[in-house]
């Protein structure tokens, strides 16, 4: 597996991660009521649409360059 390609992989888990993260964030939060629960929801969901925004910009990148067809 090449650099570029674990890189790619690498994003998407932790996209994924950080998705299922805020989820159970959200789920504690409606259970026990507090609120740092909420603001670890919405981090976590901050830092997956900022790994989007990320994974776009370099595969955009890579595309620019040639790196990628």
């Amino acid at each position: 597996m090449s650099l570029k390609a674990f890189h790619f992989v690498f994003i998407f888990l932790s996209t994924a991660v950080a998705i299922a993260l805020g989820a159970w964030c959200v789920a504690i939060d409606m259970i026990e009521g507090e609120s740092i629960y909420l603001a670890g929801a919405i981090a976590s969901f901050a830092c997956a649409l900022a790994l989007i925004i990320y994974g776009v910009w370099f595969y955009r990148k890579m595309k620019r360059l040639g790196i990628i067809t």
